[in-house]
């Protein structure tokens, strides 16, 4: 026995790093949309780099314990509490006793956290990867072995490398950059629609002039920006598409990539451009200080 799912929340997804390798085949990389998040969480616990952890959306499930299991939810300051104790405090690790409920409400901040526990979810590996295409369920029990922790504690790091603007995002020039005849792009802001999802971010605001063409169908990335045929953007996410046909006006840099995953209804976002040699300084230095914090929590 483990986590019976009492209440699944809005959209809550077992993941793990996601699927790579098979783009080619169609396949988008899924997995967890804030990676930094997701391994920060586990390392927490000293779990393995790729342990499985539920992916809680905006509002979280509620879960009942058939023993004795470490937890920790990182990522969104998510509002916890568990039955009989009372509230838990994010990125604080904890023990959930056989019987307690774990209930996750909803964040003020942020869209996304990640609800890891001991010795990480077994979830059945499909094609490289054990992250589900479908949410949990109410009546669904998530296998984990029991297991414990002592209290550890991280609140959620800023990488010093980045902006300190929430709704800044770095990008590199698209394949289609020419398409868009001035900077129009760059000077004007964009508010996150509600129609965004896993697959990629809508965006409201200034649509963009474009030359007259069609574009042939071709490979995209998570982080492509589209620009679709009423003008604005679409950034594609970690479920987007692995082939398409809207002129691709930039790309979010790697290192800005989980800040998607974080980004609300209505929430206003700014492109900057960088070159590419600042792309890939800057996700060195932010791979090199997770790397940092990892190594720390592993002692």
């Amino acid at each position: 026995m483990s986590l019976t799912v009492l209440e699944p929340g809005l959209l809550t997804l077992p993941v793990d790093g996601g699927r790579s390798g098979f783009r080619h085949l169609g396949l988008p990389l899924s997995g967890a949309a804030d990676r930094a998040a997701w391994m920060l969480g586990n390392a927490l616990l000293r779990n393995a780099p790729d342990a499985v952890a539920l992916e809680i959306t905006l509002a979280g499930p509620v879960l009942r314990a058939e023993h004795p299991t470490a937890c920790v939810v990182f990522g969104a300051p998510f509002d916890l509490s568990v039955s009989g104790r009372g509230a838990i405090t994010p990125g604080y690790t904890f023990m959930l006793e056989s019987g307690e409920t774990l209930t996750i409400r909803g964040t003020s901040t942020g869209v996304r956290g990640y609800l890891c526990v001991g010795g990480g979810i077994e979830m059945p590996e499909r094609l490289g990867s054990r992250s589900a295409f479908t949410p949990i369920q109410a009546g669904d029990l998530l296998r984990c072995s029991p297991s414990h922790t002592a209290g550890r504690a991280l609140p959620f790091v800023t990488f010093p490398e980045q902006p300190t603007e929430v709704g800044i995002l770095r990008v590199i020039e698209g394949l289609q950059r020419d398409w868009f005849p001035n900077e129009d792009f760059f000077q004007h802001g964009y508010r996150v629609s509600p129609t965004s999802n896993r697959m990629g971010l809508r965006l409201l605001g200034y649509p963009l002039d474009r030359r007259v063409g069609e574009l042939v169908s071709e490979p995209v990335a998570t982080g492509a920006v589209q620009i679709t045929n009423d003008g604005l953007p679409v950034i594609l996410g970690v479920d987007g598409q692995t082939i398409g046909g809207y002129p691709k006006i930039a790309h979010v840099i790697r290192a800005d990539l989980d800040r998607l995953a974080q980004l609300r209804v209505g929430q206003e976002i700014r492109f900057v451009r960088v070159s590419l040699a600042e792309a890939m300084a800057i996700d060195k230095e932010r791979n090199n200080r997770l790397r940092e914090w990892r190594i720390r929590l592993a002692i």
